[in-house]
């Protein structure tokens, strides 16, 4: 049995194994041979390991369900995409070596995914090397900023294009594009927050004359978190970004006084959390969500008015601006997105910003975290907020 560069078992099936499934004699020399490994970057084989070689259609129980394209696919792993998100299978041609990508609870048509098994490895192993700035990304380790952003981008896209004939499925073209926005910050040296969001970021974002930022004397003495006290003065936040709206007119009020001037002949100031003199209200998310920041402690919460309840939103000021220009910066990419990916892929490029996204802040994915707004919005289809 071989072994993966981690030390972990490789899978690896027999010849007899493939004899009824697989015909294309270069697909057939990888799992017979150093054998395939359980996890590479997006995605995982295991489901090789627990079920062995079957069909879509012995995996769907019955092949009814299924176009006849679908039907004789090969199941041999799936995608990592985060938690809540339809796990979809890497699926093989056994005749012509395609891999190709289905959901496993309600398969259609099947998406392109790499032109044989050889490429869809190397491409899960360049993108490993981006995450983390290795390999042929070593170069760009420490380094962050738009020009950054650039030559990961192209790196990658040239990598992707070279094992495709140039012409790049949805899901890694979405990599490309959107991995490497993770590098557009530091890590918080100077600032003391997550990440050094330089203030003319936003400015080259959103425009000049349309990033707020506050004068010492309109921040609430109950802000004693001084990092978040000097990101609101000297860098700022977006007077208004992708549903999101800056609360400008100064100074900034607690939860507590915003519900007692603004809003107490409709809202219950007694459903307010106990600790609401402690919360600073930076302005509001659509659907009734007013955006805080704890001025204790710097953490960014939503405070669903509908449900008097507060939940994680942001690390800090820093992830919510990065946030923030992550949503604005992927529209304007658009242009760079092919229509079968905006329409017909959106699940992947949900999944590429969900884990770009948690690259630098990993609120959504912690333990006991219920629920939280970026990822919901991300996963939301039907809105199209991407």
């Amino acid at each position: 049995m071989g072994t993966t560069e981690a030390g972990v078992p490789a899978i690896t099936l027999t010849e007899a194994e493939l004899d009824r499934y697989v015909t294309h004699a270069p697909t057939r020399g990888l799992p017979t041979g150093p054998g395939l490994p359980a996890g590479t970057g997006p995605l995982t084989f295991l489901p090789l390991r627990t079920h062995g070689l079957r069909t879509l259609a012995d995996a769907t129980d019955g092949p009814f369900r299924l176009a006849d394209e679908l039907r004789d696919r090969l199941v041999i792993g799936e995608l990592l995409h985060p938690a809540g998100m339809e796990r979809e299978s890497v699926l093989l041609d056994g005749g012509t070596g395609e891999i190709t990508t289905a959901h496993l609870l309600a398969p259609s048509a099947p998406r392109p995914f790499a032109p044989s098994l050889n490429t869809l490895l190397r491409f899960a192993a360049v993108t490993e090397e981006l995450a983390g700035l290795r390999g042929r990304f070593a170069s760009l380790a420490g380094r962050y900023g738009p020009r950054t952003v650039t030559e990961a981008s192209r790196r990658l896209l040239t990598l992707f294009e070279q094992g495709a004939d140039g012409r790049v499925p949805p899901y890694w073209k979405a990599t490309a594009l959107i991995r490497p926005l993770s590098l557009i910050a530091g890590p918080g040296t100077a600032s003391g927050l997550t990440l050094d969001v330089p203030s003319r970021l936003l400015d080259q974002e959103f425009g000049q004359g349309r990033v707020t930022r506050f004068e010492e004397v309109d921040i609430p003495a109950t802000l004693t978190h001084e990092p978040t006290r000097r990101f609101l003065r000297e860098t700022g936040l977006p007077e208004e970004a992708v549903l999101f709206r800056a609360d400008t007119d100064a100074p900034l009020h607690t939860l507590t006084e915003y519900f007692a001037e603004e809003r107490a002949e409709d809202y219950p100031l007694d459903e307010l959390p106990a600790h609401s003199g402690h919360l600073i209200r930076l302005g509001h998310l659509v659907e009734d969500n007013g955006l805080v920041v704890d001025g204790r402690t710097g953490a960014v919460l939503t405070f669903s008015e509908p449900e008097a309840t507060l939940y994680p939103l942001n690390t800090d000021v820093s992830t919510l601006a990065y946030t923030l220009w992550l949503l604005h910066h992927e529209r304007t990419t658009d242009e760079h997105l092919s229509h079968e990916l905006t329409t017909d892929a959106y699940d992947q490029l949900a999944a590429a910003m969900l884990h770009t996204l948690a690259a630098v802040d990993p609120t959504g994915t912690r333990p006991r975290t219920d629920w939280h707004y970026w990822t919901e919005l991300f996963r939301d289809e039907a809105g199209g907020v991407l």
